[in-house]
């Protein structure tokens, strides 16, 4: 039987990853509102309340209601050295049984872009599904054209399986979306299929 820890933390070299609190919401929506050029492309419609203190006591709800019923694990992640918000990244989907899997989501302010913390941060919620979520398969997709998105599942151990006809709606469309997974105990070979 899986037992579930009352809190998650990940530490990272340099972040630490955890769920979210009410005291995060200006931080949070600093960091969405100075990336919204950068983020939208990438990203479902966001609501017209997206940066209320409603809307984000939602999202913190959602957060620990997810983490508590064992399906998902939504974390945002900070700068260790000062606290700053990085970005978020999410295990959800976790699907138990046979499948013992779970889907991967995650976004970064534009300031923090190119430095590596989404790698780390992928890095360190991979091996927490794998070592304490005893998950066996971590899925990934993001848009043919999200070329750093892509780069950044590549060099976390994720590899290419395929593409997803009309996957998610992203800025308003119905999108394809190129498929990554990381299994535990990964055996495959690097791919180059783009």
């Amino acid at each position: 039987m899986f037992v579930r820890k009352s809190r998650v933390m990940i530490e990272t070299e340099r972040l630490t990853l955890r769920l979210p609190i009410p005291k995060d919401h200006f931080n949070w929506v600093d960091l969405r509102k100075n990336s919204i050029e950068y983020l939208t492309p990438w990203e479902p419609v966001w609501a017209q309340d997206h940066f209320s203190k409603r809307a984000f006591s939602n999202r913190v709800y959602w957060a620990k209601k997810t983490y508590d019923t064992g399906r998902g694990v939504p974390l945002f992640m900070f700068r260790r050295t000062d606290n700053a918000l990085v970005g978020a990244i999410t295990l959800d989907n976790i699907r138990r049984g046979p499948a013992q899997t779970g889907t991967l989501g995650y976004w970064t302010g534009q300031e923090f872009t190119r430095q590596g913390y989404m790698t780390e941060a992928i890095k360190g919620i991979v091996h927490y599904a794998f070592t304490d979520l005893d998950l066996s398969r971590i899925e990934a997709a993001c848009l043919p054209a999200n070329v750093p998105s892509r780069g950044v599942l590549e060099k976390s151990g994720f590899k290419y399986e395929g593409v997803a006809q009309a996957y998610l709606q992203i800025n308003g469309r119905w999108c394809n979306h190129v498929l990554y997974s990381n299994l535990r105990g990964d055996r495959r070979g690097k791919t180059d299929v783009r």
